[in-house]
């Protein structure tokens, strides 16, 4: 099967959306490995989420976060669970693959990756922006005392 044929480590599984969403729900965490400017833009609502990106974008194009797996493993050990998540599903299926080369256990890659979930009407976040008028301070939300009942 081309450059992504890992026949001689684990095999990669993925996973789609819908499961996904249900194991994000039972405690998985999911590791979005877009760009950082993808990830501002929106993407999957889930309480457990890192954004680790697997590519960076440079002048000569896209080119691997060499401490990509060195990050992972300083924030989930091998045995947690984890779905790995991309913008369509290509970077999450190497990364899972990478992943599960250096002895992590429970990894899931999920099929379609953000587009899929968006496709699928499932729930977002997207990052609010913060927008600055020239020489100000952009606006504070404060929080009202509660009122004693």
């Amino acid at each position: 099967m081309g450059s992504l044929d890992k026949s001689s480590g684990p095999e990669v599984v993925t996973i789609g959306v819908h499961e996904a969403k249900k194991l994000l729900h039972s405690g998985y965490a999911y590791i979005d490995v877009r760009t950082v400017e993808e990830y501002r833009k929106g993407h999957v609502d889930a309480d457990k989420i890192l954004n680790i990106p697997y590519m960076f974008n440079t002048p000569e194009g896209r080119v691997k976060n060499p401490e990509f797996l060195k990050e992972v493993s300083s924030v989930f050990k091998e045995d947690d669970l984890l779905i790995v998540g991309c913008q369509s599903g290509v970077r999450s299926l190497s990364a899972t693959a990478d992943l599960l080369e250096i002895g992590f256990k429970n990894v899931s890659d999920m099929g379609g990756g953000y587009l899929a979930w968006l496709k699928n009407g499932l729930p977002i976040k997207e990052e609010e922006p913060i927008i600055k008028v020239q020489n100000q301070e952009p606006a504070k939300v404060e929080e009202k005392p509660k009122e004693e009942l």
